[in-house]
């Protein structure tokens, strides 16, 4: 686990190279559909601001956030659509306001916290490191979607260490979400970095084993790119298999993406990123 500050140094600039992509809009543009079905572009940053509010009650009031996952729970399959969905309606300028305001105060809240101090969630309780690289695995996630929306191409960040180790962690949680026994053994997964080190998780000699670039591994786990429109090479059934299904994030297995039939990691070559078309 990566010290706090570090993660929440990395989650600031996440936040900072998202709100680069929509910060200067033109209004018409955030009722733009994303590649999330039913979602545009502003519901992808509604999400963000809504669970960025979760987060903070969370860390500031476990009996009001207690109330908030009772909810979830008696709407599993709608709560997140609805916290998007109310954000989703505001004005562009008001929305993005109140993302900026929730993010800040998080920062706030989570860098004053003190050490050890552990936080409710909708999954274990979360520490500071963990609430802060869930905070960033999201807003690089939804910035994805942002970016395919406004047709950009960014550039992978050293900061996607976050998104794969809390993908790696979460291997356990995307068998037994789907209702299935997970593996045994630990699997070992050899990531190639932007900066083309090795990322590596697991032991040296286990059987089943993930190898691949960084960019792909996180976005498949975050469900943002079809299994098939990857290069990961994985070995051993298991491996295979929870490639399907991974999922670093909590709450219902989800849909993931459908393949698009391109060669895996063309769309994504691209070295710099373009300015977002009509901005």
């Amino acid at each position: 686990m990566s010290d706090p500050v570090v993660v929440l140094d990395d989650l600031r600039d996440e936040s900072s190279e998202l709100n680069r992509l929509v910060g200067e809009l033109r209004p018409e543009r955030w009722g733009a559909p994303s590649p999330a079905p039913g979602w545009t572009l502003a519901h992808q940053i509604a999400h963000l601001a809504w669970t960025d509010r979760a987060a903070l009650l969370a860390a500031t009031d476990a009996e009001a956030f207690a109330a908030e996952t009772a909810k979830a729970l008696a709407a599993p399959d709608r709560f997140v659509d609805e916290g998007a969905e109310e954000g989703a309606k505001l004005p562009p300028a008001e929305l993005l306001v109140r993302w900026r305001e929730g993010r800040e105060r998080l920062q706030g809240v989570l860098r004053a916290a003190p050490p050890g101090a552990r936080f409710p969630w909708y999954g274990p309780p979360m520490s500071v490191s963990a609430m802060a690289t869930a905070r960033l695995m999201e807003t690089w996630a939804h910035g994805q979607d942002v970016a395919d929306t406004l047709g950009v191409v960014r550039p992978p960040t050293a900061r996607l260490r976050h998104v794969a180790w809390i993908g790696h962690r979460a291997r356990d949680y995307a068998f037994l979400v789907r209702g299935l026994p997970a593996p045994a053994e630990p699997f070992r997964v050899e990531l190639r970095a932007p900066d083309g080190t090795l990322w590596a998780y697991g032991p040296e000699g286990a059987g089943q084993k993930i190898t691949g670039s960084a960019l792909d591994f996180c976005l498949l786990v975050t469900q943002r790119v079809h299994r098939d429109d990857t290069a990961l090479v994985a070995a051993g059934p298991d491996a295979e298999h929870w490639l399907t299904i991974a999922q670093a994030f909590a709450g219902p297995a989800g849909p993931g993406r459908a393949p698009t039939g391109t060669a895996p990691g063309a769309a994504r070559a691209s070295g710099a990123a373009p300015t977002p078309e009509d901005a």
